[in-house]
């Protein structure tokens, strides 16, 4: 008798606990779904810049409204927190959380990153996303990241640029030499062995510039953007296209540790708004840039002129050599080049009997 009355205390003691154990789990989950996460985000902008700037601004502003105010965001623009072309490493020290820039910016720490911005000659907007989110880019693009303790996610597209506001007619390559531009990436060693000397400056400075003669020409996005910066008041003529920038991608990218303290569905929520951000940036551009197109089109003091076909054939060859020496140099971007060349290979195929055909046919 004593016997059953131990073993059913014992058995009453271990329901005891359960429920105990039940509830101290259940408060943990609870306090863990309303933990709230406040954040700091540096960009390459100006800051509330259309397009660009206002990426990470809306960003931030979903965020929140998604998560109900648990993951909260302040966006720094560029110079407000750390200079334009400091954004990664901020982010990579772990002085912020999270930054939005260009990958093409980084450059001389880590060439390979410049696949994911933009390639000269290289991958649209469609192809470059396609590519990404179903072609196995942004895996590569993760394992990348991986040493600077990184997570990135893609987060916007300007789609095809222009090939910028030049203050000397371009008629031939000779016009190239010497030739004082601002163009980042590839396209600016592009531009050096072609006999120019590329310069990088972050946004803000491009206008006065120009305006002063310390450059010769720019490139920096397109109408939409060109125009807010007032860069047809500081040069007369606007070449095309892009060739240097066709489907440049933008980065949200977030300290990996910061990224690990977030629990799933916050992870999830930032994923999944950076994904549709990229599809509403492309669209605000197409938008943006048809109506200031239409602007500059009827402003006296600005012309628009493609560029002669052999400046943009010899462009082409080098930027051949380019990649070319960049892959033999640098292993991982000669696994990232492979990858990105052959899935280029794959979807030119495609784009040449859709969109291409498509326009051509459009303009009789």
């Amino acid at each position: 008798m004593k016997r059953r009355q131990f073993v059913g205390g014992l058995a009453a003691a271990a329901g005891v606990a359960a429920c105990a154990k039940q509830e101290n789990d259940c408060s943990a989950d609870g306090a863990t779904a309303q933990q709230t996460y406040q954040w700091s985000c540096v960009t390459s902008w100006p800051p509330r810049f259309p397009g660009l700037g206002m990426a990470p601004e809306n960003l931030a502003t979903r965020v929140e409204a998604a998560s109900s105010g648990r993951l909260r965001i302040k966006v720094y623009g560029a110079g407000e927190l750390v200079p334009a072309f400091e954004v990664f490493d901020a982010v990579s020290r772990g002085t912020v959380e999270m930054g939005h820039d260009a990958s093409y910016y980084h450059k001389g720490k880590v060439d390979a990153a410049q696949f994911f911005t933009a390639i000269p000659f290289g991958m649209t907007n469609l192809e470059l996303n396609a590519w990404l989110y179903y072609g196995g880019g942004m895996d590569l693009w993760r394992e990348l990241y991986v040493p600077f303790d990184l997570v990135p996610i893609a987060t916007g597209n300007t789609g095809v640029q222009m090939g910028g506001w030049f203050n000397k007619e371009i008629n031939s390559v000779d016009d190239l030499k010497g030739l004082k531009m601002r163009i980042p990436g590839l396209g600016g060693e592009v531009l050096r062995r072609a006999g120019g000397t590329p310069v990088t400056l972050p946004g803000s400075e491009i206008f006065t510039a120009l305006q002063t003669g310390a450059i010769d020409a720019t490139e920096w996005v397109g109408p939409y953007n060109d125009t807010s910066f007032g860069l047809h008041k500081a040069a007369r003529y606007y070449y095309y296209p892009g060739w240097q920038e066709p489907g440049p991608g933008l980065e949200t990218i977030v300290n990996k540790d910061a990224w690990n303290s977030l629990p799933p569905d916050l992870q999830e929520i930032v994923s999944t708004t950076c994904q549709a951000l990229t599809t509403d940036v492309a669209a605000e551009y197409t938008h943006g840039n048809a109506m200031s197109l239409q602007q500059l089109q009827e402003d006296p003091n600005v012309e628009i002129r493609p560029f002669p076909p052999e400046v943009l054939v010899l462009l082409r060859s080098i930027t051949q050599e380019v990649v070319d020496e960049l892959m033999a140099d640098d292993p991982a971007s000669r696994k990232i080049g492979r990858a990105y060349f052959d899935y280029l290979d794959k979807v030119s195929a495609n784009s040449r009997i859709s969109e291409l055909a498509y326009f051509q046919t459009r303009e009789f």
